[in-house]
């Protein structure tokens, strides 16, 4: 089964040399996941001053800058994985970096038939 891990922290919460770290050791991570068959993807993400938020609303494209939402921890990134099942996606998880200062939220992909294939 896939799942999507996602990555939650304060965005204040690391220095510039604690970040390059972190993704050198979640670069790690990804290289013992894929030795294993349980990578997909991974990917950080900038941070929110640079989203925009995009709604459609009674047939009319509302654009804004930022996140949808103000919230203590803002998604930093996330890890899509292969698991047997929900117990091993919670011990990849708990070997995330970013599990040390935020919050890993683990969700089940649904599969849905008649997609492009991935590449």
């Amino acid at each position: 089964m896939r799942y999507m891990l996602l990555v939650y922290l304060d965005e204040q919460a690391l220095d510039e040399t604690e970040r390059q770290e972190c993704y050198v050791e979640s670069s790690q991570l990804t290289h013992d996941l894929h030795a294993n068959g349980n990578f997909l993807a991974t990917a950080p993400l900038y941070p929110t001053s640079t989203a925009t938020s995009v709604r459609v609303r009674q047939g009319k494209k509302l654009v804004t800058d930022g996140p949808f939402a103000e919230t203590r921890e803002q998604l930093g990134g996330y890890f899509l994985i292969n698991a047997k099942d929900l117990d091993e996606a919670i011990g990849i998880a708990a070997r995330i970096p970013g599990a040390r200062r935020g919050t890993i939220e683990i969700r089940p992909v649904v599969e849905l038939s008649g997609l492009p294939e991935s590449h």
